[in-house]
């Protein structure tokens, strides 16, 4: 197959949500460390990283927007090139405040790349399933990168280079975009900003029955995928017994199968329907914790791994079908708000996974966990059975 100006635009989005996703998964590792620095304990560091999610989801609404008025192009590069200066500033932080304000702001650049890479990624691709398949890989390759990469070199050299290490990797590829990718014509150049703020404009979309229930599919996943990111190293260490380093490698591997398939759920997605295959998403991601829980020894983790890996990867399906529901003129800003709804709404899941896992335990929290996409399965079937249209 000869390349074409299509793989290059799928290729840097691919990578610019890459840098984006590494500037934030490097802090995790090191908070031990910095912690210590600035003589704080492990609450005050959580409300800044609690802090750091909620503006990158806040802002999916906006990068759609803006991406609408500007282009797409130059909204990337925006949360490249923020995230390269956040990531140094971090790093140089002489005060915990100054450190706070960064992470806050660095969730914020990051937060534009998305929405705007989506839509430029629509405009480019017919089969916008495989697209979405292949530039979501950034985020899972981060997830394996990220934490290996800072925990290194904060053993070397220090907390302040491994939370740089996020500038390192997004300037070249702030280069590469200038470089290869073209100016687009924005859908909406000469529309005041205000006017797209307007609760009006947001009803708008948000009344759609097709859209509501998407996004009730899509908040669902998120706060599963939250709440099984942010404890499943802990689950495994404190419910099934293994070593640290143990559970580490498979939250690691974990990663790797999600990088792996993501492209082939979204082209099955394009082939077969988003709903069915949202469906065998969710049962297998049902599976893969009830395997987690219930099943001893290395069937019960390899197992479960496998069928958590590939159901979690859920958003490559469902993100298609909001733009399949929705018209060129609200994709823009309406997949921005909608994935602003539904991010809101997952980031709760590490709370929810930690406080059923502090009063029932971990086989309640991952049960909770295992009814909840159940009954996303069970919605998209009696939506399928009966013809409900949504």
């Amino acid at each position: 197959m000869s390349w074409q100006y299509k793989h290059t635009v799928l290729t840097l989005c691919t990578f610019a949500f890459f840098a984006t996703m590494v500037a934030r998964l490097a802090i995790s590792p090191v908070v031990p460390a910095i912690t210590d620095d600035f003589q704080i304990g492990n609450t005050v560091i959580g409300i800044a990283l609690t802090g750091m999610w909620l503006s990158y989801a806040i802002m999916q609404f906006p990068s759609g927007i803006l991406a609408d008025r500007f282009g797409e192009r130059s909204i990337i590069l925006v949360s490249i090139g923020g995230t390269t200066v956040m990531s140094l500033l971090l790093g140089l932080s002489p005060v915990y405040a100054v450190f706070v304000l960064s992470m806050v702001i660095l969730g914020a650049v990051a937060g534009l790349h998305y929405s705007a890479a989506t839509t430029l990624l629509d405009r480019t691709y017919d089969n916008l399933g495989f697209a979405i398949g292949v530039h979501t890989v950034g985020s899972s390759a981060a997830g394996l990168v990220a934490p290996i990469a800072a925990a290194w070199i904060s053993i070397q050299y220090g907390w302040r280079p491994a939370v740089a290490f996020g500038a390192i990797v997004a300037a070249p590829i702030f280069a590469l975009f200038v470089w290869r990718i073209r100016p687009v014509e924005p859908h909406r150049p000469e529309q005041p900003l205000r006017q797209r703020f307007q609760l009006e404009a947001v009803t708008n979309i948000l009344s759609k029955p097709e859209i509501v229930f998407t996004v009730a599919i899509a908040s669902v996943g998120a706060f599963v995928w939250q709440g099984t990111a942010s404890f499943l190293p802990t689950f495994l260490v404190e419910h099934r017994g293994q070593s640290a380093t143990l559970a580490g490698i498979v939250f690691s591997a974990y990663f790797v199968i999600q990088s792996i398939v993501k492209p082939g759920i979204g082209a099955v997605s394009d082939r077969f329907g988003r709903d069915v295959t949202t469906f065998g998403c969710m049962v297998t991601s049902a599976a893969g914790l009830g395997l987690f829980v219930a099943v001893p020894g290395v069937l019960g983790v390899a197992g479960g791994l496998v069928l958590i890996g590939n159901g979690l990867s859920w958003a490559v399906a469902v993100e298609p079908r909001f733009m399949d529901n929705m018209t060129d003129e609200e994709r823009g800003a309406g997949f921005g708000l909608v994935r602003t709804v539904y991010l809101i709404v997952g980031s709760f899941g590490s709370v929810a996974v930690g406080l059923f896992a502090d009063v029932f335990g971990w086989a309640a929290s991952f049960g909770m966990l295992m009814v909840l996409l159940l009954l996303v399965a069970v919605a998209l079937a009696v939506n399928w059975l009966l013809d409900l249209g949504y």
